[in-house]
């Protein structure tokens, strides 16, 4: 089947339990406007699974109240612990899988869904088991997401021009958890994302993995909307926003995770890797000066240079495991 063929199709989602993914902490007010536009979604989920990372907000009440609200299960799963991002996911796609998902719809707090969207998905969904839609900006405009990973540097790069100019798919190798929609096959087959991430790079990582058995499509669908604003400058072939020390710390330290799984394929080239490690430092020091006209985050950037140099070194690693096989 070919792309145009692909949009046209029925799709595979007709009879399947798609269960919708979310990890939030501590921002109420933005969950709560996605629970709205999911609640209002015509197909709708066949489940919410919230994952609450130990929120000290009224977390709970608007999760409580979605529940009691919308015509399909809310289901709180709270975490002892505040596991970042990448832990919530992974204890969110867990918690589907065991309540019996076919289909996985993963996405962060700050976006509301587009309505439709999942009619929208539902013809990709014959020939793909792990796509991306597109996004609306905070401002209403389109967000670039369209990169590849380049396995010589460990890090993926911004891919020019318009690339649905001749397709509705764009195929890449990365993974984005602002709306991926993975089948539970693919999730057995190549196991949770790693909750280690915490914080960044988790997602990518993950479709990078899955890019090494399937297909993974970014498609011409909208289907979220960027709640959050964020300050950012225009660099012609993408934007850069404004990030955080704790982002700055993880965005380094978790290029030695990358350096690891990157090493179970037989992908691993020191001196690549070496370029691509300056290549992020020097991106994170451009957002530094550029957007937020500062520069007291270098210290967070120096610290998780270290510690991802001693995950790299750590010769007891292993990656997360598959887990095909596992009960329903």
């Amino acid at each position: 089947m070919n792309d145009i063929e692909a949009a046209a199709a029925p799709g595979a989602l007709q009879g399947q339990n798609l269960m919708l993914v979310i990890t939030t902490y501590n921002r109420s007010g933005y969950l709560k406007g996605l629970l709205d536009s999911v609640r209002a979604l015509r197909p709708a989920p066949t489940a919410v699974v919230v994952v609450d990372n130990a929120s000290t907000d009224d977390t709970p009440g608007i999760i409580a109240e979605a529940a009691a609200q919308a015509p399909f299960p809310v289901l709180h799963h709270r975490l002892a612990t505040n596991t970042g991002g990448a832990g919530g996911f992974a204890a969110g796609m867990e918690r589907a899988l065991a309540e019996g998902a076919d289909w996985l719809w993963i996405m962060d707090d700050d976006v509301t869904a587009v309505p439709g969207a999942l009619a929208a998905l539902a013809p990709f969904t014959e020939q793909y088991k792990c796509l991306h839609g597109r996004r609306w900006d905070a401002a209403g405009r389109p967000f670039f997401w369209q990169h590849r990973f380049v396995d010589f540097l460990g890090v993926h790069l911004p891919v020019p021009g318009d690339v649905f100019r001749d397709s509705p798919v764009f195929r890449t190798n990365v993974g984005c958890f602002e709306g991926m929609l993975v089948h539970s096959s693919v999730v057995r087959e190549v196991g949770l994302p790693d909750a280690r991430f915490f914080l960044g790079g988790d997602d990518s990582t993950y479709g990078w993995l899955i890019s090494q058995t399937h297909e993974v499509a970014y498609v011409d669908a909208y289907v979220l909307s960027k709640a959050r604003p964020q300050r950012q400058i225009n660099l012609g072939i993408r934007h850069l926003n404004d990030s955080s020390d704790l982002s700055r710390f993880y965005s380094m330290r978790n290029r030695g995770l990358v350096a690891q799984y990157l090493r179970t394929r037989g992908r691993y080239a020191p001196a690549g890797f070496a370029l691509g490690t300056l290549l992020t430092a020097g991106k994170e020091v451009l957002r530094l000066v550029a957007v937020e006209r500062s520069v007291s985050g270098l210290p967070a950037l120096a610290r998780g240079w270290r510690e991802g140099r001693r995950i790299r070194r750590d010769p007891t690693w292993q990656p997360m495991p598959p887990l095909t096989g596992a009960a329903r």
